[in-house]
């Protein structure tokens, strides 16, 4: 799984299991348009925690599991960008 966007795919391989569209979800959500799920599935921004469950239950998946991803994907990033900020440089 790519690190840069591991909730972004986990989000999207859930919703389609689910036989949800992007469409679907964000009509059930009250979005007016899917740009806001795209935008997460593509790692271009992330769901509000107030949606986390109510995306878990409509993918009928386990919360633990919705908030795993969320954590793997956030220690990934961070991960990221301190290589990114000290490779190189010696700790003392």
């Amino acid at each position: 799984m790519d690190s840069k966007n591991q909730l972004g795919n986990f989000l999207k391989e859930k919703r389609s299991a689910a036989g949800l569209s992007q469409a679907d979800v964000a009509k059930k959500l009250g979005y007016s348009t899917s740009q806001f799920i795209s935008n997460w599935e593509r790692g271009l921004s992330t769901p509000p925690v107030s949606v986390l469950k109510i995306l878990a239950d409509m993918y009928e998946i386990n919360p633990d599991s919705m908030l795993k991803a969320v954590l793997d994907s956030t220690i990934a990033r961070v991960t990221i960008n301190l290589k990114r900020k000290f490779y190189g440089k010696k700790v003392v």
